[in-house]
């Protein structure tokens, strides 16, 4: 159940991509430039990349972000289980009375079939709040996406890059440091970023 309604809130880690190709990737090679020697990418093509790592630990949109999912997470979690709480209690008590012979047959039926009634409505309000949770996730996500690819195109203007990569744990093998621009991206993204009214409503419950 915890396991389930954790409702994968890093997902916002895993589904940044932050590739900007304007070329043919199958046309591009990584750079072979020896890391200790300092490279200077080629006039004929420009190549950077970002460490998307970087991005999700020091980007402020990120971190307000995560931390508003993991509230709405736990604040679901905490939801469900006090009412799985409850419907247990009443099932116990339930089936303490009726081997009392607290009830006429009648009564049992009734308040066995209220049970299972209330953990149907249960069932159905899990899924509910899981594909709500899923939705809010996938904006945030979105808004995250757009918000980096944004910064990148006017970064870009004066930058002429050909390539941007996004380098996420090893999906890029080898990369030469000079090529590295994920400092710059972070230090414009921060300084863009201003929290919305929504966002500082978010962050205050």
């Amino acid at each position: 159940m915890k396991k389930k309604m954790l409702f994968g809130v890093m997902l916002l880690a895993s589904a940044i991509t932050l590739s900007m190709s304007s070329c043919d990737k199958s046309k591009t090679q990584e750079p072979q430039t020896p890391q200790t020697e300092k490279a200077t990418p080629t006039d004929g093509m420009k190549i950077a990349y970002v460490e998307v790592d970087s991005i999700m630990t020091n980007y402020t949109f990120c971190k307000d972000y995560s931390l508003i999912l993991q509230k709405k997470g736990q604040n679901i979690q905490n939801t469900l289980e006090a009412k799985q709480r409850q419907l247990q209690a009443a099932a116990a008590n339930f089936q303490q009375k009726v081997q009392q012979n607290a009830y006429t047959q009648e009564q049992a039926q009734s308040i066995g079939a209220g049970l299972q009634k209330q953990q149907n409505d249960l069932q159905v309000l899990n899924q509910r709040l899981s594909n709500e949770f899923q939705v809010e996730t996938e904006k945030y996500n979105k808004a995250l996406r757009d918000s980096i690819q944004h910064f990148l195109a006017e970064y870009n203007k004066d930058k002429k890059y050909a390539l941007i990569l996004s380098k996420a744990g090893d999906n890029i093998l080898y990369a030469n440091e000079a090529y590295n621009i994920t400092k710059d991206v972070i230090a414009g993204l921060n300084k863009a970023y201003k929290p919305s009214a929504t966002m500082k409503k978010e962050e205050k419950k």
